[in-house]
């Protein structure tokens, strides 16, 4: 292999003219010529037996040419990329110039590359830590929704539904005054004022009687995932079969007891308060890591290569794909349900992709930048520690993942380590607690 010509075309993209020498390309030939005769009926010759100089003659003396090229142009590729020091962040587009026996053959190769960054002022950058401070007022706010969810449904048979009731009820649907699949209930429970049903649907069974039977006018939001009914009116005959209301739990010391290892309601108050400092805590810091990254990605300059974003964009469509799988949804089902296109779907990771594109890149400048590497025993404790986790072999995670990509990784943590350890940090004064009443 050897690469005859090397030329930027662009900001992101080189054009490499590389040439595979006669005797590889003979070898190759070869190769092609076994594995496929196997396959070619010659008059004369039992299949697969047939000499290759008459192959040749009756099909030309290229026939064998296409494997050849296909077999030695990736590690061809491959070499130049190495021996050029490229970074491609994209698959090659790929011309073959010349082909023969005498010569071997040539190709063009179009490489889209890491683009060149630049980051300026990521160390002692100055953030404001969130307050963490827990209030009695939130106490008693977590401590009311802890009640909520352990109120118990009461049957309502002396007023009207009112918002907040658990109506149960009888519907069918009609549009155009005509049945539409799906759109009929028996005995559904249905909180009013849980957005669940179509807008406008819950606040007409509002100030209804058990008993009662009534029409319920809506109209169909446009898209609908159903795009036979978008846009259009509906009628829904009702009947109001039974109210519930909630009622909740006294909040004292034996609702403390009832909601685990608690002798007093002081015991659970302090339980909460320590949870939701811990929680404050934990969203406080990474608050700050998401301030001094922004920060850095803000003062970064690049010229970002499209297919980047749309690979990054890719692997988030693969995991979330794969995420849905594991509960039986196919990702055309997803699209059906809420009601967006396939191209849609894609979009709304655009923005996430985009932001993670860069802070790698700025993250890894950052690393050529400070010469941050990672010693081979930190590799191995790494590996040792992932393969204790996961409970397989330390040889099975270096197959899923090669040492430099690991290398690369921890390289990165390491770049963040630097932002955080030199940047400025000052704690948010918490807000004034009101006074009792």
């Amino acid at each position: 292999m050897s690469v005859i010509k090397s030329e930027r075309v662009d900001k992101n993209q080189y054009e490499l003219e590389i040439a595979v020498d006669a005797e590889a390309f003979a070898a190759a030939t070869d190769r092609a010529y076994k594995k496929e005769v196997k396959k070619i009926q010659v008059p004369g010759f039992r299949k697969g037996k047939a000499p290759r100089h008459l192959i040749e003659k009756m099909y030309g003396e290229g026939v064998f040419f296409e494997d050849a090229v296909d077999e030695l142009y990736p590690g061809a590729y491959m070499s130049a990329i190495e021996e050029l020091k490229l970074e491609p962040v994209d698959n090659p587009q790929v011309e073959v110039l010349r082909v023969s026996k005498e010569e071997g053959f040539a190709f063009k190769a179009t490489v889209t590359v890491k683009p060149e960054v630049t980051v300026k002022d990521y160390k002692g950058i100055a953030v404001t830590r969130p307050s963490t401070k827990v209030s009695a007022e939130d106490v008693d706010a977590e401590i009311n929704r802890m009640a909520d969810r352990n109120a118990r449904l009461v049957d309502v048979d002396d007023r009207a539904a009112v918002l907040g009731d658990t109506a149960v009820i009888d519907f069918e649907g009609f549009v155009d005054g005509k049945a539409f699949e799906g759109g009929k209930g028996e005995n559904h429970e249905l909180v009013l004022g849980s957005g669940q049903f179509i807008e406008g649907f819950e606040d007409q069974i509002v100030g209804h009687k058990i008993g009662d039977e009534f029409d319920v006018n809506v109209t169909f939001p446009d898209p609908y995932q159903a795009e036979e009914l978008a846009g259009k009116p509906a009628v829904f005959k009702c009947k109001l079969n039974q109210l519930k209301r909630k009622e909740l739990p006294v909040i004292d010391d034996e609702f403390a007891k009832d909601l685990g290892d608690y002798d007093t309601l002081a015991d659970l108050k302090a339980s909460v308060e320590k949870r939701l400092t811990e929680s404050r805590e934990h969203s406080a810091e990474h608050a700050v890591e998401e301030a001094l990254i922004d920060n850095v990605v803000a003062n970064m300059e690049a010229d970002i290569p499209a297919c980047m974003i749309e690979h990054k964009i890719d692997e988030m469509v693969q995991d979330f794909g794969f995420r849905l799988s594991q509960q039986g949804i196919s990702m055309e089902m997803y699209c059906q349900y809420t009601g967006t296109t396939p191209e849609g779907f894609r979009d709304t990771f655009r923005a996430q992709a985009e932001k993670q594109v860069k802070v790698r890149l700025a993250l890894e400048k950052i690393v050529e930048l400070e010469g941050i590497t990672v010693p081979e025993d930190e590799l191995n404790a790494q590996y040792d520690k992932l393969a204790e986790q996961y409970k397989m072999d330390v040889a099975q995670i270096k197959a899923a993942i090669s040492p430099k990509d690991m290398e690369q990784d921890m390289c990165v943590n390491k770049a963040i380590e630097l932002i955080q350890s030199s940047a400025v940090i000052t704690d948010e004064e918490p807000a004034e607690e009101k006074p009792a009443e």
